[in-house]
């Protein structure tokens, strides 16, 4: 990594807000919000303030629940010039997976919205009901002792116990220019700024610790691979709760000079939309976001012709798709990335003048400055070309560990800094990374990770299930589905249709098994394991 990309998040905004000052930073275009990268830095500014005088230090934890809104992007770069870390909490958790987050994270100031389909206040009311009861700031809670600022952002006044956000940014004038100018020159680039959940093999998500110097530099070689620049406008319909939105969408955009152009939720209609009104440049998606754009109705009525580039992950792309993309979005030099949430998130990315077939069949290259290797997962020697092994990846974006969680730090990075991904991978004699199979017992459903052994574990609350088996299923739509054989208790009845609604409201709906099989026994092998591999088979 070059000297100059390290920096805090709060100096690159900084930076970007004089060399970029009447560039476009923002745009919502459902919303009607644009601001200027002065404007922007602005408005960062009083709510970094804001959190101050709420009395957040650097290095405490502020949880962000919400879709991709204007408050929570503000957040991102706020909390990157006043030190808290942020905390990004999925959209689709539910009671269970909440509660789990907060406590673990020992979060002391969470940030919500309204759900699209459920109510998020409700929801933490039923984790924290002493919230009602308490005034804003002054949270209590058995469950949560370490919570106490719950900030609401939506319309109208504020769910009891809460602060509303145009408190927090009311509060930013109490706090001075140069408070926060000492707050911000005292951060360091290796200083952790933003934590990621993430699942692991063993079951719950664990906190991924990531470095102001880790997603700067990794957005910044994200960028130069699309060759992006300030004249670049990128669509971000991707959730910013994933580095997917967080690193390659806002933080590539604002490394680049480059214009945001976030949707807050996805639907095809708002992002071709967007693409259309702001003519931008470039979009990014998982596949599956791509088709749904190139199905929609009224797709011909757009004009796309300002794309360009943009980036596709998540899952592998059908070179059908990829042709579409190309030839009727006219998004030629779209690329595709590889990584996960320990990297940063990007290991490999194809370039903009890569052929098609190297986009639908590989996963690109390492970016610079990152090593890549492929090892025998039974030796750890490393292997040659041509070869499956696992992909190991070294260098300044991977992160700094798992919060609280020493043991699963060192069985992922191992003595020599090498990260152990847990995927099975090939390398041509290019330097071009194909991705082959999984040591990990993990399921991609349209891009969101699930983790077999983490849904079991909620599963087993069931008072009727005795053993339950998930396993990933091929799907047309969604790459893989989630499927769960269940035995039940002696003596106890329950259907597949009573088991999926009791799991329901209590899961996020991606992980819900969407196949439910109650079977009597599971195939073992002679030491008694279960044969996860022909329980596919069966399914399929």
């Amino acid at each position: 990594m070059t000297k100059e990309l390290e920096m805090t998040i709060g100096e690159l905004l900084d930076q970007q807000a004089v060399e970029y000052a009447e560039n476009d930073a923002v745009v919502y275009v459902e919303e009607g919000i644009r601001y200027s990268y002065r404007e922007f830095r602005d408005v960062c500014n009083q709510a970094a303030k804001g959190f101050m005088k709420l009395g957040i230090e650097v290095g405490d934890h502020i949880a962000v629940w919400a879709h991709n809104r204007p408050e929570w992007l503000t957040t991102q770069f706020a909390t990157g010039k006043m030190g808290g870390i942020l905390v990004t909490v999925n959209t689709n958790y539910r009671t269970s997976e909440l509660e789990y987050l907060l406590k673990n994270s020992d979060t002391e100031t969470l940030i919500l919205s309204e759900g699209m389909r459920t109510s998020y206040p409700e929801i933490l009311y039923k984790i924290c009901p002493e919230l009602k009861e308490c005034e804003p700031g002054e949270l209590e809670s058995e469950k949560l002792p370490r919570l106490k600022n719950i900030i609401y952002i939506g319309e109208g006044e504020a769910p009891a116990g809460m602060y509303h956000w145009d408190d927090i940014m009311e509060m930013g004038k109490e706090v001075s220019d140069v408070q926060l100018e000492e707050r911000q020159d005292s951060l360091d680039p290796d200083d952790v700024i933003n934590m990621q959940y993430t699942s692991g093999t063993t079951g719950f998500p664990k906190g991924v610790m990531l470095t102001h110097a880790n997603i700067i530099a990794d957005a910044t070689y994200i960028g130069e691979c699309m060759d992006f620049s300030h004249e670049d406008r990128l669509c971000i319909p991707v959730p910013f709760f994933h580095c997917f939105g967080c690193v390659l969408g806002t933080l590539t955009c604002v490394t680049a000079g480059a214009t945001m152009v976030p949707v807050v939720k996805f639907k095809p209609e708002p992002v071709l939309k967007a693409i259309e009104a702001e003519r931008c440049t470039a979009v990014h998606g998982v596949p599956t976001m791509f088709i749904a754009k190139l199905e929609d109705p009224n797709f011909d009525k757009y004009d796309l012709s300002s794309l360009r580039t943009g980036i596709m992950a998540g899952s592998p792309c059908p070179m059908s798709v990829m042709r579409q993309v190309i030839d009727k979005m006219g998004a030629d030099e779209i690329t595709i990335a590889y990584g996960q949430t320990e990297s940063s998130p990007v290991i490999t990315q194809t370039r903009v003048d890569d052929s098609i077939e190297r986009k639908v069949s590989t996963v690109g290259k390492a970016l610079p400055n990152v090593e890549v290797k492929i090892v025998d997962p039974e030796t750890g020697e490393e292997v040659g070309p041509g070869i499956q092994g696992e992909l190991c990846t070294r260098g300044f974006h991977v992160m700094k560990g798992y919060y609280k969680m020493p043991e699963a730090t060192e069985e992922a990075i191992d003595e020599d800094g090498w990260l152990h991904t847990g995927d099975l991978a090939v390398m041509d004699r290019d330097g071009y990374f194909k991705i082959t199979g999984r040591l990990k017992d993990m399921i991609i459903r349209g891009g969101e990770n699930v983790y077999p052994r983490e849904v079991e574990e909620f599963m087993y609350e069931h008072p009727e299930i005795k053993d339950v088996q998930v396993v990933g299923i091929p799907d047309e739509k969604y790459g893989e589905e989630v499927m769960a054989y269940i035995q039940l208790k002696e003596g106890t009845e329950a259907t597949s249709e009573e088991i999926f609604d009791y799991f329901k409201d209590k899961l996020s709906w991606y992980k819900i098994p969407k196949k439910i099989e109650i079977v009597d026994e599971y195939p073992m092998t002679a030491s008694g394991k279960v044969q996860k591999y022909k329980l596919r088979e069966m399914a399929m």
